[in-house]
């Protein structure tokens, strides 16, 4: 069968990580979510800017940083050494795959009660006895946002006009929810 014997190799992913963000996916996600305009975004792996132009466009109050230079945001802040965030914001991100796990435990350390969370992920993030045991066995996860076709995260930025073999899905954490995780579909045409 053809792609079910792919070999992956280290050497064709990007070094840091960076598959910029398709600006339809951060559209479909807030128009969802409708969160307030005087909360403030933090999109902590900011990159090239994908993310946090889009959220601009809507209204929202953006901080932009990212640990490499992409010509965006604060360069060379690395999230998972930042001690605080304002009482009123939200952590909204396509994290470093490499650190998923760090980025959503560190977020969830410095979001006040009732705080949220959100990150791009790939849909297959959602298996595995580790990511269970350190992430969604404490009940945080409150939604996945899955979209009903496929979207880009192109990678260092270079968009192409190829189709993702990527399901891409929003992971949406609460701080302090105790639950099991809804699904639902953002429908995209």
């Amino acid at each position: 069968m053809i792609g079910f014997n792919t070999v992956w190799h280290p050497e064709e992913r990007e070094p840091n990580d960076f598959y910029s963000t398709d600006p339809i996916a951060v559209r479909m996600l807030m128009e969802r979510l409708q969160t307030d305009k005087k909360t403030v975004i933090y999109e902590c792996a900011c990159g090239s800017g994908n993310i946090s132009r889009e959220l601009e466009s809507m209204g929202y109050t953006v901080i932009s940083t990212d640990l490499v230079n992409r010509g965006y945001g604060t360069p060379g802040i690395d999230f998972l050494q930042v001690k605080t965030i304002p009482s009123n914001c939200m952590i909204l991100t396509n994290p470093p795959y490499k650190y998923t796990t760090e980025f959503i435990e560190h977020s969830i350390s410095l979001l006040p009660m009732g705080g949220v969370a959100a990150f791009l992920l790939n849909i297959s993030y959602l298996s595995g006895q580790a990511r269970y045991r350190d992430i969604y066995a404490k009940g945080l996860l409150e939604k996945v946002y899955i979209f009903s076709r496929r979207i880009h995260c192109y990678k260092n930025g270079i968009i192409t006009g190829s189709t993702s073999p990527v399901c891409y899905a929003w992971y949406l954490f609460r701080k302090g929810y105790n639950g099991l995780p809804t699904i639902e579909w953002l429908i995209n045409n």
